[in-house]
């Protein structure tokens, strides 16, 4: 099956506060045996000041054997400072880039404010890919409020609006969540989903349905990932937004699940 695995390390966002917590976590997601990561609330690379800078975390990515596949970005740094994110990505050595969700100016949940977003983007798009660098989008839920009277939702609008410099950085679970069949997402844009988000959500008792390492709960894995691979996914970032026990665990998890199925 075609397709790598990489960490998001959202999921170990609590282990990356100092530059000798990320280099350590790095160490760990290496050792796990995952050969990259999407460098995505690392706190450590956050601020004005970061402690460890791009080419700094390149040089920990280096040490370990790993490469940064992606990130998340503020869209108001992509717009406003596309130069420097742009120098940004070339020093990690990263050609993909994406946002975590819809940013706050067009967010009323309306058709209207959706497709000015498509069409706004555009330029900065168009300016990343002049770079080598490829623009992703990450849903949650709500991208999938219907837009009355049909069935279309805010989601199509980004399919059908973004362009071809528009990606889908698929999260599995939240379409599934949003009770959608992530499979016919894949079937109906191959080729714009390059880097996607997985995780899995089983029922707890006492609890209810919550997130949980890949393999251990109830998405239907044996029909996504092939579409996936057909699809032509490059790269499947595992995250965990929490974990009801050590996320390095969480992460071996997940691992050993998906490459038994030869990823």
């Amino acid at each position: 099956m075609a397709g790598q695995l990489a960490v998001q390390m959202y999921t170990l966002r609590e282990f990356t506060h100092t530059a000798r917590e990320l280099a350590e976590s790095l160490r760990k997601v290496r050792a796990i045996g995952y050969p990259a990561v999407q460098l995505s609330a690392v706190s450590a690379m956050a601020g004005d000041a970061p402690e460890v800078s791009a080419k700094e975390a390149r040089r920990m990515l280096d040490d370990q054997g790993l490469r940064c596949i992606a990130t998340h970005r503020a869209w108001d740094d992509l717009v406003g400072h596309t130069g420097l994110e742009i120098d940004f990505h070339q020093e990690l050595g990263c050609g993909y880039v994406a946002i975590g969700g819809i940013p706050r100016n067009y967010a009323d949940l309306s058709a209207e404010g959706y497709s000015k977003f498509a069409r706004d983007a555009r330029p900065v798009l168009a300016r990343l890919k002049d770079a080598g660098i490829t623009f992703g989008y990450h849903n949650h839920a709500h991208e999938f409020q219907r837009i009355a009277p049909g069935p279309r939702t805010l989601y199509d609008i980004l399919i059908d609006e973004g362009g071809s410099n528009f990606t889908l950085e698929v999260d599995v679970y939240w379409a599934v969540h949003a009770g959608v069949n992530p499979v016919r997402i894949f079937q109906r844009c191959p080729g714009r989903v390059p880097v996607i988000h997985l995780k899995d959500k089983e029922v707890v008792p006492g609890e209810g349905p919550v997130m949980s390492p890949i393999g251990e709960g109830n998405l239907d894995w044996d029909s996504i990932l092939p579409v996936c691979a057909r699809a032509g996914v490059a790269w499947y970032a595992v995250e965990q937004d929490t974990c009801r026990r050590d996320p390095f665990d969480c992460l071996r998890s997940s691992f050993e699940y998906l490459t038994a199925r030869g990823l």
